[in-house]
Protein backbone atom coordinates (compact mmCIF):
# COMPACT_ATOMS: atom_id res chain seq x y z
CA UNK A 1 0.00 0.00 0.00
CA UNK A 2 1.86 3.27 -1.36
CA UNK A 3 0.24 5.53 -0.32
CA UNK A 4 0.26 8.54 2.33
CA UNK A 5 -2.83 7.71 4.37
CA UNK A 6 -2.09 5.47 7.24
CA UNK A 7 -4.12 1.92 7.60
CA UNK A 8 -5.47 4.29 10.94
CA UNK A 9 -6.73 6.54 8.52
CA UNK A 10 -8.39 3.90 5.95
CA UNK A 11 -9.85 2.45 8.88
CA UNK A 12 -10.96 5.73 10.53
CA UNK A 13 -9.69 5.33 13.93
CA UNK A 14 -7.10 6.85 16.12
CA UNK A 15 -3.68 4.83 16.46
CA UNK A 16 -4.56 3.92 20.19
CA UNK A 17 -7.45 2.28 19.16
CA UNK A 18 -8.18 -1.31 20.72
CA UNK A 19 -8.25 -4.62 18.54
CA UNK A 20 -12.28 -4.12 19.41
CA UNK A 21 -12.31 -0.04 18.09
CA UNK A 22 -10.33 -1.83 14.92
CA UNK A 23 -12.83 -4.76 14.34
CA UNK A 24 -16.37 -2.21 14.78
CA UNK A 25 -14.22 0.03 12.53
CA UNK A 26 -13.71 -2.60 9.79
CA UNK A 27 -17.14 -4.03 10.43
CA UNK A 28 -19.22 -0.99 9.65
CA UNK A 29 -16.63 0.25 6.87
CA UNK A 30 -17.40 -3.20 4.87
CA UNK A 31 -20.96 -3.19 5.10
CA UNK A 32 -20.84 0.53 3.48
CA UNK A 33 -17.99 -0.29 0.69
CA UNK A 34 -18.74 -4.37 -0.02
CA UNK A 35 -18.91 -4.33 -3.63
CA UNK A 36 -22.06 -6.90 -3.33
CA UNK A 37 -23.38 -4.16 -1.56
CA UNK A 38 -23.01 -0.90 -3.44
CA UNK A 39 -25.16 0.28 -6.50
CA UNK A 40 -23.64 -1.83 -10.22
CA UNK A 41 -21.83 2.21 -11.36
CA UNK A 42 -20.00 2.11 -8.01
CA UNK A 43 -18.65 -1.41 -8.07
CA UNK A 44 -15.22 -0.40 -9.15
CA UNK A 45 -14.39 2.29 -6.73
CA UNK A 46 -15.83 0.40 -3.79
CA UNK A 47 -13.89 -3.20 -5.24
CA UNK A 48 -10.32 -0.72 -4.52
CA UNK A 49 -11.96 0.83 -1.17
CA UNK A 50 -12.73 -2.22 -0.06
CA UNK A 51 -9.70 -3.93 -0.96
CA UNK A 52 -7.90 -1.14 1.05
CA UNK A 53 -10.07 -1.39 4.08
CA UNK A 54 -9.69 -5.25 3.78
CA UNK A 55 -6.04 -4.70 3.76
CA UNK A 56 -5.78 -2.29 6.48
CA UNK A 57 -7.76 -4.73 9.06
CA UNK A 58 -5.79 -7.69 8.17
CA UNK A 59 -2.26 -5.69 9.38
CA UNK A 60 -4.16 -3.85 12.28
CA UNK A 61 -5.83 -7.04 13.49
CA UNK A 62 -2.87 -9.01 14.00
CA UNK A 63 -0.65 -8.29 16.98
CA UNK A 64 2.67 -8.72 15.37
CA UNK A 65 2.01 -7.43 12.19
CA UNK A 66 0.40 -3.88 14.10
CA UNK A 67 3.78 -3.86 15.81
CA UNK A 68 6.17 -3.85 12.79
CA UNK A 69 3.96 -1.20 10.98
CA UNK A 70 3.69 0.94 14.02
CA UNK A 71 7.45 0.70 13.94
CA UNK A 72 7.94 1.62 10.27
CA UNK A 73 5.30 4.60 10.79
CA UNK A 74 6.97 5.50 13.44
CA UNK A 75 10.35 5.90 11.69
CA UNK A 76 8.89 7.66 8.59
CA UNK A 77 7.01 10.26 10.10
CA UNK A 78 9.47 11.44 12.25
CA UNK A 79 11.26 14.52 11.40
CA UNK A 80 14.58 14.21 10.28
CA UNK A 81 17.80 16.40 10.98
CA UNK A 82 20.11 17.41 8.37
CA UNK A 83 22.55 15.64 9.60
CA UNK A 84 20.68 12.48 9.84
CA UNK A 85 18.81 12.39 6.92
CA UNK A 86 22.29 12.53 4.97
CA UNK A 87 23.09 9.60 7.10
CA UNK A 88 20.39 7.52 6.75
CA UNK A 89 20.73 8.40 2.62
CA UNK A 90 24.40 7.53 2.70
CA UNK A 91 23.33 4.25 5.09
CA UNK A 92 21.28 3.41 2.92
CA UNK A 93 22.95 3.32 -0.62
CA UNK A 94 25.41 1.42 1.43
CA UNK A 95 28.39 4.27 1.00
CA UNK A 96 30.78 4.59 4.05
CA UNK A 97 32.79 7.53 5.20
CA UNK A 98 35.71 5.83 3.58
CA UNK A 99 37.43 8.60 1.32
CA UNK A 100 35.62 11.46 2.63
CA UNK A 101 38.41 13.38 3.15
CA UNK A 102 40.12 12.55 -0.40
CA UNK A 103 40.49 15.61 -2.81
CA UNK A 104 39.79 12.93 -6.01
CA UNK A 105 40.91 15.75 -9.05
CA UNK A 106 44.67 15.63 -6.99
CA UNK A 107 44.57 12.27 -5.90
CA UNK A 108 44.43 11.11 -9.89
CA UNK A 109 48.25 11.57 -10.06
Amino acid sequence: MASSVSLYEVLGVPVSANGSEIKAAYRRLARTWHPDVVSVNQKEMSADRFMRIQAAYSTLSDPNQRADYDRNLRRWNRPFTTMEATATVVASYGFSSYGANRNWETDQC
